[in-house]
């Protein structure tokens, strides 16, 4: 009984469409014209261990598109839809793309091999009327009926019942044409072989590879009709992926009754060899011609919709393009002139009627399409994106052995091609993310996967964390500043440190208590200080943080949790030299870092904004080394920053006469062994007498004109040492350190 079309759910097929669809598109050309040169070029066992690598693809991709599947509510458009719909236009696009011209270049594929259906009907001809048909003429001639079909009675093929009735039709003389095959005779001149045995100058076996890879893409045929199943989140899992399997079985058959049905230069010059085996001979080239000839159909029909479908999604490069492709006609919306295009293509590849270079063209459009699905799955699972919620689950480590196994293969087949592919399809996602810049979805998927990298990080590091030792301490560094769009300098300093050895965080402070209106300020300034980080190509984490005042901010932000998985352990304040009565904000704050052991860093800008950025001076004054280990590693760690990388850094040894020799000695020793980029020459012993000079006074004296000067102070006791930060009238940038942990250089 005819079933009639639901308004939601299309005619309502159930899994076996699906089934049936896949299955006679995947026993098709390859099967019966090309898989006994496979087995006589690549050997018995050469020929099974390609059939099972080409499933390491396609087993993978038929997962990953079962859950895709899955994941939504299905309409019309088979693959594609489901493809764009789940990861954006943009990835969808680019796939949908690579997918079009695979898809019709198949109709061509397919059409050249249902000519070959022909070919004993032309070698009687030839022998008894001496008349030889171009079988190019065949194939041009059917694909014009195919697209008169399909422009004209698309309803028939399509209908509820009649699309069925061919597919079961095609399967019936498809499982009859194998089964006589696999029960045929043994032709004569048949020896035993090795299994791995081939003929003499046969093909490399990933060019045999190429060729016949294209069987196995039939498998998602069954998705087309995604718009007109009851179920889909059912029938496509299941439909695809048991066509898929059985296929694979048929071919391990197929192989084995070859290799020891017929001889092996048989195999390899005669594309129809399994009609001599067959119990029946006819039955084969029937076979072919009803398995390409529905394929045909079938991608004739598919091709065309993806193009359309890509017009209509504004993918394609230029409106007038989008506009032009999207174009239909009729009560189905019949893609006319994607149809034209599709036509014009078609025909363009069936000419040269090489089945061979079709089928290899082919193979690289499917596996790089195939690839970047396995790719973009993987990345869906390692993102953990909660709106992901198939009902049909694979494994994050199965889309990724699709997706590596995708791009080792192509390298094989060809290098040059596949770089050349890869790069296109790279063109072509930027191309369509130029014209949809505010659809990123492969970026969206990216912070997703980095999240989760992240967090997966930060746990295993929070459960296994030691102490690290004093030589293996790198800077985990928290700026906290109120004017961070008056004055960079912070931002500079915080970014120089933070730039390859360690880790920075710019806490904006906003001085208030916590409301709506106050959450809403930070959030904007939030995004206001992500773009000029970004525009400055600092590698620093922003944030904000709300709070009554100062210190009470710097009282919570010190508790923060490190961003990087590694703890925080460093302060670093500022204030202008030009407005000395802010140090006692700074002192405040500072004095809660003390608290949790924090190294305290006060930075006094200037107007002059670190100079030319060529001399920095740290002065050494205390024999004990705790501040003077942790201001030569952050000498060394700034001059690492390419702003840094012409400048010098000057390392003065500041002590009475009798202990200056043994200091200069002792500090040589350490930035030897620690192989930092400070020459001797540049350790200059400075001896002062304390009764009848002040350090102060010494420092401006050499460091006047430098543009960075760094210098230690006690912390034990804020209020003591206060007046020390704004003293040196003369000098301009200073870096005030204090170091509350125990930091070596070796």
């Amino acid at each position: 009984m005819p079933m009639g079309k639901s308004k939601n759910r299309g005619y309502g097929f159930g899994t076996t469409p699906v089934f049936l669809a896949s299955l006679s598109t995947i026993l098709g050309a390859i099967l019966f014209l090309r898989f006994g040169y496979a087995v006589s070029n690549a050997g018995l066992i050469g020929t099974i261990l390609l059939v099972f690598i080409a499933h390491l693809i396609t087993i993978p991709t038929a997962l990953a598109i079962s859950e895709i599947a899955t994941n939504m509510h299905v309409e019309g458009g088979g693959e594609y839809y489901i493809i764009s719909r789940s990861f954006g236009k943009i990835i969808g696009g680019s796939i949908g793309i690579s997918l079009y011209f695979a898809r019709a270049i198949s109709v061509a594929f397919y059409m050249v091999a249902f000519a070959e259906a022909f070919r004993p009907i032309n070698q009687y001809l030839m022998a008894k009327y001496g008349i030889w048909i171009d079988l190019r003429i065949i194939s041009l001639f059917f694909f014009g009926l195919i697209t008169w079909l399909q422009l004209s009675w698309l309803q028939l093929w399509k209908g509820a019942n009649m699309g069925v009735n061919i597919l079961w039709g095609v399967f019936l003389i498809l499982i009859v044409s194998i089964i006589l095959f696999l029960f045929g005779k043994t032709l004569p001149g048949t020896v035993s072989v090795p299994l791995t045995y081939k003929i003499k100058g046969a093909d490399p076996m990933f060019k045999v590879f190429a060729i016949i890879f294209p069987a196995f893409t039939g498998m998602a045929a069954g998705v087309g009709l995604s718009g007109d199943l009851k179920k889909p989140e059912r029938s496509i899992p299941i439909g695809i992926l048991s066509a898929t399997i059985t296929g694979m079985i048929i071919y391990i058959l197929v192989a084995i009754k070859l290799h020891s049905s017929a001889p092996m230069s048989l195999l390899a010059s005669d594309p129809l060899v399994m009609s001599k085996i067959a119990l029946w001979g006819p039955i084969i080239p029937l076979g072919l011609a009803a398995a390409t000839i529905s394929s045909a159909i079938s991608s004739a029909i598919v091709a065309p919709r993806i193009l359309q479908a890509l017009g209509n999604d504004n993918v394609l490069p230029g409106k007038k393009v989008n506009k032009f492709f999207a174009k239909g006609e009729g009560k189905v919306n019949e893609p006319v002139n994607a149809t034209a295009f599709s036509v014009l293509l078609v025909i363009l590849f069936i000419i040269p009627g090489s089945l061979d270079f079709i089928a290899q063209l082919i193979t690289m459009f499917f596996i790089i399409t195939y690839g970047i699905l396995c790719w973009i799955s993987f990345l869906e699972h390692m993102a953990a994106n909660p709106s992901f919620r198939p009902v049909f689950h694979t494994k994050w480590y199965i889309s990724l052995l699709g997706a590596i196994m995708s791009l080792i293969v192509i390298f094989q087949i060809q290098p040059i091609y596949a770089t050349l592919a890869l790069l296109i399809m790279f063109i072509i996602y930027r191309l369509i993310l130029y014209s949809h810049k505010d659809e990123n979805e492969l970026s969206t998927l990216s912070q997703g996967l980095i999240f989760q990298i992240t967090r997966w990080l930060k746990i295993i590091s929070q459960r296994n964390r030691r102490k690290l030792k004093p030589y293996g301490w790198r800077p985990s560094v928290i700026a906290v500043s109120k004017d961070t769009f008056e004055r960079i300098s912070i931002v500079d300093l915080l970014r120089w440190i933070s730039y390859r050895h360690g880790f920075g965080t710019l806490v904006h402070f906003i001085q208030g208590m916590l409301n709506k209106e106050t959450a809403e300020k930070a959030r904007e300034i939030k995004g206001e200080l992500v773009k000029l980080i970004e525009k400055g190509g600092a590698g620093i984490y922003v944030d904000t943080i709300v709070s009554p005042s100062k210190k009470s901010a710097v009282a919570q932000i010190v508790q923060f949790s490190g961003v990087s998985g590694l703890d925080n352990n460093t302060l670093l304040l500022e204030f202008p030299k030009e407005e000395p009565s802010k140090i006692d904000d700074v002192i405040d704050a500072a004095k809660f870092a003390l608290s949790v052991k924090f190294n305290i860093l006060i930075l006094r800008s200037s107007s002059r904004h670190f100079g030319y950025k060529s001399v920095m001076d740290v002065w050494i004054t205390d024999k004990k080394y705790r501040n003077s280990n942790l201001m030569i590693l952050l000498a060394y760690i700034i001059k690492g920053h390419p702003d840094w990388s012409k400048g010098q850094i000057r390392v003065f040894v500041a002590f009475p006469e009798s202990e200056i020799k043994a200091n200069v000695t002792n500090l040589k020793k350490i930035i030897e062994s620690g192989r930092l980029p400070v020459s001797f020459k540049n350790i200059i012993p400075i001896s002062f007498d304390p009764e009848n000079q002040t350090i102060e006074k010494v420092i401006e004296e050499y460091s006047e004109s430098s543009d960075l000067v760094i210098i230690g102070f006690d912390s034990s006791d804020l209020d003591k040492v206060k007046d020390e930060f704004v003293k040196y009238d003369k000098l301009n940038d200073i870096l005030f350190v204090s170091a509350n942990e125990n930091i070596l250089i070796l």
